[in-house]
């Protein structure tokens, strides 16, 4: 099949594609109507991306596509709804940048702690200033604030120890007892993280629930003079919010996903906050050893699925579905028996959610297992059961 990529991906990821037989299109430099044009040129099978955004007219172009793979974390950039409904899959590669991602977060609250880009400034514009940069607060003993306890969170508490840190956490997935094995404080709200952190770093994804997860009330439950990290995605911190906190509260701000980040890779920069605040330019995930783990996952999905039809970190998978009813039949394994099974749920208008069918040992018979949504009768059972080389057949609400 054909393997369309359209960002930067290791080579050793690319070669191992290759290697399983398919072709590689590479063209890293794709985005908006040039992604669409080369997605009709080629018509791939697989989409693989990183930061280029996936939009429904670039869904269009390719009907030839079945899966789009993110070499990363989230998915946000690209059109998941779109793509379910057009019946593609899309996958991601989670937790490999995790490392990546905490190394750059804690650098960044050593930083506002310290003043590092500032010493550093100083210090080419000619300037020394050991009194004006010697009022670092510390870190050992300040408690660190986790909004997601994920892969990246899980990395952040791990650092935080080595500094000791204690680390109050919020997730909405973290009990109790986890909270206990990772050695942090769960917290029952977002809130409560913000007014017992004297430091608090940022690791939820993108969602409509998580849209300024950090406003105002946030920033103003947080002690005076405090430290913010965001190295998530832009929308989950208002940052107007914290442009009136640093104004009045002395917060400290730092972000590697800047609101209104460029599109181009390089180029002009204008931020609100560029003069208040460390902004880092979303290098979060950028190290060779992230770069490579991440290429190797997206490279192993497109692999997977190529090889067995399965998805590998799917993401628009219906976790639950409409299935109201469980059809189980057992029958001889012959040509044609599934067909004529399925004409009859059809004829009585039963919608297949899932199926799957089973062989046993020796490929004498096999058992299928129909979801469906619909109301059972005896009638179409009994048809069922009628079907050439069928043994028996049931239906049981689910």
């Amino acid at each position: 099949m054909t393997v369309l990529v359209a960002d930067s991906v290791s080579d050793a990821a690319l070669d191992a594609i290759r290697e399983g037989g398919h072709d590689v299109v590479e063209d890293p430099g794709l985005k908006g109507d040039a992604l669409v044009d080369a997605l009709r040129e080629h018509d791939p099978a697989v989409l693989v991306v990183r930061s280029t955004k996936v939009p429904a007219e670039a869904l269009d172009a390719a009907p030839s596509l079945e899966l789009v793979v993110r070499a990363g974390a989230g998915v946000d950039t690209i059109d998941v709804a779109g793509a379910s409904t057009r019946g593609v899959f899309v996958a991601n590669c989670p937790g490999k940048n995790a490392a990546a991602v905490a190394e750059l977060a804690f650098g960044l609250l050593l930083a506002l702690d310290r003043r590092i880009p500032d010493n550093v400034i100083a210090a080419r514009a000619g300037r020394w200033d050991k009194k004006g940069f010697a009022s670092a607060r510390g870190v050992r003993g300040r408690t660190l604030g986790l909004l997601g306890m994920g892969s990246i969170g899980r990395e952040m508490a791990e650092r935080a120890r080595a500094f000791g840190m204690p680390v109050v956490a919020w997730s909405r997935s973290l009990t109790d007892d986890d909270a206990r094995a990772l050695g942090v404080t769960r917290a029952d709200t977002p809130l409560d993280v913000a007014r017992q952190a004297d430091m608090v770093s940022v690791h939820v994804a993108s969602t409509p629930e998580t849209r300024h997860l950090v406003d105002a009330d946030f920033l103003e439950a947080m002690p005076e003079g405090a430290a913010l990290v965001n190295t998530a995605r832009a929308d989950v911190v208002d940052e107007a919010a914290v442009a009136r906190a640093v104004d009045t509260r002395g917060l400290r701000y730092a972000t590697d996903v800047p609101a209104g980040e460029p599109a181009a890779k390089q180029g002009d920069f204008e931020h609100p906050l560029a003069d208040a605040a460390y902004i880092t330019h979303h290098v979060g995930a950028s190290t060779d050893q992230a770069t490579e783990a991440i290429g190797q996952e997206a490279a192993r999905v497109v692999l997977a699925y190529a090889e067995t039809g399965r998805v590998p970190n799917s993401v628009n998978l219906a976790d639950q579905t409409a299935a109201t009813h469980l059809l189980t039949v057992r029958h001889l394994d012959r040509v044609g028996v599934l067909a004529g099974v399925l004409a009859v749920v059809r004829e009585a208008g039963w919608n297949v959610q899932e199926m799957e069918n089973l062989v046993f040992t020796g490929g004498g018979a096999a058992v299928a297992r129909v979801r469906f949504d619909g109301a059972p009768s005896d009638e179409a059972l009994a048809r069922i059961r009628e079907v050439e080389h069928v043994l028996n057949a049931t239906v049981i609400a689910v």
